[in-house]
């Protein structure tokens, strides 16, 4: 094996293991949404207390740990950083399951989003490194693969684990009672730990000479990274302010979703993680790998806008599933219906990526990466999930309420992000002409 089949092996071993990262991220982060009905029999709480508990409550430190650990991954071992926050979240969701009220459940979803804060941007850097130009699009949908294979196994898994505790009752460990959904949290989240010692030995930073760091005085300060946003404004404003209207379409399918099928159609947790595991799985895990090969032929053929027109495609794409959503007249019609939104809704993932990725320094990518992250999260998860709890609670009340909460906030932020994002294909054409 030559050198630069060594190169690339490496390459792609790091770019799964990375994969199986985002995985139990997202088994971590999503298994809430099938539990929704017993922690709100258990907790009391209502479908706006349940929206933060899935998005805001995740995203608020997800938002805010972003830039400060993606500093330290402009600088630092990205392995290191990753594996640290695959072990923090993987505890924080283990808490989830000792939680005994709302704000204690709250508080361990902070740190659980805190945890996942350190995962894409130094992977997203440690990638751009990896892999050339022109190979980009296809490992980054590979490692955002992982987002809908985590949410479709903790559909699938979680609707198996909820029946298999469930039946046994409640537990009592350490003379502390914990029901089936408290079990749920312990089960899921224990694996991750053993990820985090595997990632820590396996992966090798290629940005490391002779196993140091870059030096400090390498890497820009912050105002030096805000200043280079501010010079290209007319790329990155689209190109967040689109992305995130994008991920509000997205992040309201996976939290929601659930409650859909469950109280529209009356189907039990399992039944609803059954056709939502395989759904995420090969819906949107095809959607992820159908982006990145496009635009990775767009960008073959000449195509310098690929990035944003490949979002504008998956926005506008979601839109007739999602308006059709509250007219389902069965559960089969509606899971059809939600795999082809799911679909297209998984688009913008890797393009998104790849217009950082691109057009950023590599010294600056983790800290922008983080940035965008941030703002995808905070407003695209926790506005999103929660416009739609809001929209349950305040005006549309009953068990159909649901689906059309669901498809106004998902239609009205997907057409939103094809607007905004058509804004960002000439000033993205120009940088690359110009570069």
């Amino acid at each position: 094996m030559t050198d630069r089949d060594l190169t690339h092996r490496r390459a792609w071993i790091a770019v799964i293991l990375c994969m199986v990262a985002y995985i139990f991220s997202f088994i971590d982060r999503q298994i809430m949404a099938l539990l929704i009905g017993p922690i709100q029999s258990d907790l009391g709480i209502s479908d706006t207390q349940f929206g933060l508990l899935h998005g805001f409550a995740f995203a608020i430190f997800y938002a805010t740990m972003g830039i400060p650990i993606a500093a330290l991954s402009d600088r630092k071992s990205r392995p290191l950083i990753i594996g640290i926050g695959v072990a923090f979240w993987s505890l924080a969701t283990v808490a989830c399951g000792f939680a005994r009220g709302f704000l204690q459940l709250f508080v361990a979803r902070v740190c659980v989003g805190a945890g996942e804060a350190a995962l894409s941007p130094a992977t997203y850097s440690l990638i751009s490194d990896l892999f050339p130009k022109e190979r980009l699009g296809r490992a980054v949908a590979v490692y955002s693969l992982g987002s809908f294979l985590g949410a479709g196994i903790a559909f699938l898994l979680g609707g198996w684990v909820i029946g298999a505790v469930s039946a046994g009752g409640p537990q009592y460990w350490l003379g502390l009672r914990f029901a089936a959904w408290q079990l749920t949290f312990i089960i899921v989240g224990a694996p991750g730990l053993l990820l985090a010692l595997v990632m820590l030995a396996t992966i090798r930073d290629p940005r490391l000479r002779g196993g140091q760091p870059a030096p400090a005085s390498a890497v820009p300060s912050v105002m030096e990274v805000m200043h280079f946003l501010s010079r290209n404004k007319a790329i990155f404003l689209p190109h967040m302010a689109g992305y995130t209207l994008a991920a509000m379409t997205l992040f309201s399918l996976l939290s929601w979703s659930p409650a859909y099928l469950m109280r529209v159609f009356a189907l039990t947790p399992g039944e609803s993680g059954l056709r939502l595991g395989w759904v995420a799985i090969f819906a949107a895990g095809g959607g992820v790998l159908a982006s990145g090969a496009i635009m990775d032929r767009l960008t073959r053929s000449g195509g310098r806008d690929a990035p944003f027109r490949t979002g504008i495609i998956g926005a506008l794409g979601a839109v007739p599933p999602l308006a059709l959503l509250p007219w389902a007249a069965s559960a089969g019609q509606a899971t059809i219906l939600l795999a082809i939104a799911f679909f297209f809704a998984s688009f913008p993932m890797p393009p998104s990526t790849a217009v950082m990725q691109i057009v950023a320094p590599p010294s600056m990518r983790s800290r922008i990466s983080a940035l965008f992250l941030g703002i995808n999260s905070l407003i695209g998860m926790g506005v999103g999930s929660a416009l739609v709890g809001l929209a349950n609670d305040r005006w549309f009340g009953g068990p159909q309420g649901t689906g059309c909460s669901l498809a106004i906030v998902a239609v009205g932020a997907a057409l939103l992000a094809a607007l905004v994002l058509s804004r960002g294909l000439a000033p993205f054409r120009r940088q690359l002409e110009t570069a």
